[in-house]
């Protein structure tokens, strides 16, 4: 894998082995960045890291912070290894953590970005919901989704766009005040 843009633009990094995880292709990380534009100087929690793609991306197009979590052993150890490699420890932080508990004991955390790539054989709209709180207000969350599946509203937030890519779909959502 790579970096699309940004400071880092060109440096390749690693994807976790095996089938427990669905790295964002190149084409589909692109757009969702290209969609949210400037994000210079933002936090941002990525949930369901994986490789750590989102993570990476956002800070090679400069936002401050990003808090990458995932359950899954083997993606958390490919993440802290992306990060040391690319020499982003001071501002990617890697959780081995579900989640949803996660969210549940740190209510007080909020992000100006959110961005949710789950598991598309395990997605649970009701952790999807818990993690709406993790939004600042105004805030946006960005849920990458099976494409065959319709565009869900959650309690708090509203739809901004959603963009569908053959098996995936991304949806914007902005946190209502």
């Amino acid at each position: 894998m790579r970096v699309i843009a940004g400071s880092l633009g060109g440096r390749v990094f690693d994807a976790p082995g095996g089938h427990r995880t669905h790295p964002m292709g190149d084409k589909i990380r692109g757009a969702l960045f290209n969609i949210l534009g400037d994000i210079d100087g933002l936090t941002v929690l990525d949930a369901f890291a994986g490789s750590g793609a989102l993570s990476i991306e956002a800070i090679s197009r400069g936002a401050q912070s990003v808090l990458a979590i995932d359950v899954d052993k083997e993606a958390y150890k490919t993440v802290l290894a992306n990060v040391a490699s690319l020499d982003l420890k001071d501002r990617i932080t890697v959780m081995r953590k579900n989640v949803g508990g996660w969210s549940r004991n740190n209510q007080d955390q909020t992000f100006d970005i959110v961005l949710a790539d789950p598991p598309y054989n395990d997605i649970r709209p009701v952790m999807l919901q818990k993690l709406m709180q993790q939004v600042k207000l105004d805030g946006l969350f960005v849920l990458s989704w099976p494409g065959s599946e319709p565009v869900r509203n959650f309690e708090g937030v509203s739809v901004l766009t959603a963009k569908s890519y053959g098996d995936a779909q991304l949806v914007f959502y902005r946190k209502n005040g």
